[in-house]
């Protein structure tokens, strides 16, 4: 059982197993560590639906590359009998064994309230895909998910979502040069913020696609979860917006000189301040002359916000409980109470502080606090909570981030970062 939707499997599980090193070992491809994933994923169809930007009707969605296909299942059976009912699912895979455990987990574990509607095809991505068109399109690939991105964009209705995964991290945060230039056309630097410039760099990946086909992006949640990297995006169909995406386009510098602070508080990239402090990174607009070969700099990726406040700020704990929380225990499930409350940990953990994250989603400052204590030479990391409690006192904006690293956002001057973090220092 995942959440609260139970499958059949052909074996338990592997224990400790991240990402996709045991895909072919077995039948059927299961990755408990994508459960977080697929948490979100019901979630962000529930606040779509609620928002209103999938329609009124009946909602077409394809989880593509399906494997067990749980995530489909778990659509139609956490989320409420009234929203089930518009969803028509389709899962599609190339391995027809795994249909096969797929429809038998649906047949044996229903939808608790009946609504909705899942179908099997077997059958390549990119080819079924193109059969009709789709409100949500989910790319859960086995490596990179650049060689279906174009044929999902194609898809999609005019006002829609694409859920996009990418387990080649190696790639997109820089380690990997040479997969990353190939794929993406980009370079990303090694440092704390290489999986926020990994997302950035798949977003931009995602908005160039989008632009090709007439269509505008606006990420909604943009993760970074052990293995793997995840951006959801708004999609509609917009000449006017495509044509503007240069706009949000750019570049990341490291350790920037005080004239590139300056352009980029020019551009709109970054928070007013007086340049008595540099920070440890700052954006700057595609147009800006930078030297890509420059070990400072990373892109060109997305520059604008990663995610959307509305929806971020939906996925609270308390939510992701009361919708994707397991409550009882089938007979079928050898499961004892420890086991039981292990996994509604895990649910409400797939969702810590992206709520407040939401609340700061659009500000330009990511700070990383053992960046920012190496920065400033101070020693410790400060508390990434009580530095976020002294901007906030100070009038500024300020957050928790959800990160694999501890950090927080902040809209604060950067003079106010340093003195914040100044003022948790003990004394000599």
């Amino acid at each position: 059982m995942e959440g609260r939707t139970s499958l059949l499997l052909p074996g338990r599980p592997e224990k400790g197993v991240l990402g996709p090193g045991s895909k072919g070992r077995e039948t059927v491809f299961y990755n408990p560590a994508m459960a977080g994933s697929r948490t979100r994923s019901v979630l962000l169809l529930r606040h779509a639906i609620e928002a209103g930007f999938l329609g009124e009707g009946e909602i077409y969605a394809l989880d593509g590359l399906t494997a067990s296909g749980l995530r489909a299942r778990r659509w139609l059976n956490e989320l409420p009998a009234e929203m089930a009912s518009r969803i028509k699912a389709t899962i599609v895979d190339l391995n027809e064994e795994a249909l096969g455990w797929a429809r038998a987990s649906h047949e044996a574990f229903p939808p608790h309230h009946g609504k909705g509607e899942i179908s099997a095809v077997r059958g390549d991505l990119r080819t079924e895909v193109l059969s009709s068109g789709r409100h949500w399109v989910d790319i859960d690939p086995y490596g990179s998910p650049v060689p279906f991105i174009d044929s999902a964009m194609q898809s999609l209705a005019r006002s829609s979502v694409l859920e996009v995964s990418a387990t080649d991290t190696a790639a997109l945060t820089g380690s990997s040069k040479n997969p990353l230039l190939r794929r993406y056309g980009a370079r990303v630097r090694t440092d704390c913020l290489s999986h926020d410039s990994g997302l950035r760099v798949l977003l931009a990946t995602v908005a160039k696609a989008a632009a090709r086909h007439d269509r505008s992006i606006r990420p909604l949640v943009s993760i970074w979860d052990s293995h793997h990297l995840r951006v959801s995006v708004r999609v509609q169909k917009s000449v006017k917006s495509a044509n503007d995406l240069q706009s949000e386009l750019g570049w990341r510098v490291f350790s920037p000189a005080e004239e590139e602070v300056r352009e980029s508080i020019a551009a709109g990239l970054h928070h007013d301040s007086t340049c008595e402090f540099l920070p440890m990174h700052c954006m700057l607009p595609l147009s800006s002359k930078v030297d890509r070969s420059d070990s400072r700099i990373s892109g060109p990726l997305w520059v604008s916000a990663t995610g959307d406040s509305s929806a971020m700020r939906s996925m609270t704990e308390e939510a992701a409980m009361d919708y994707c929380g397991p409550e009882d225990i089938s007979d079928a499930l050898d499961w004892k109470p420890r086991e039981l409350e292990l996994e509604r940990r895990r649910v409400a953990r797939s969702v810590r502080n992206l709520a407040e994250e939401g609340s700061v989603i659009g500000t330009y400052h990511h700070i990383v606090v053992d960046d920012l204590a190496s920065w400033l030479g101070t020693g410790a990391p400060p508390s990434p909570s009580k530095m976020v409690q002294i901007l906030r006192d100070a009038g500024h904006r300020a957050g928790m981030a959800h990160y694999g690293n501890p950090s927080f956002r902040t809209d604060a001057p950067w003079e106010e970062v340093v003195e914040a973090a100044g003022s948790l220092q003990p004394p000599m």
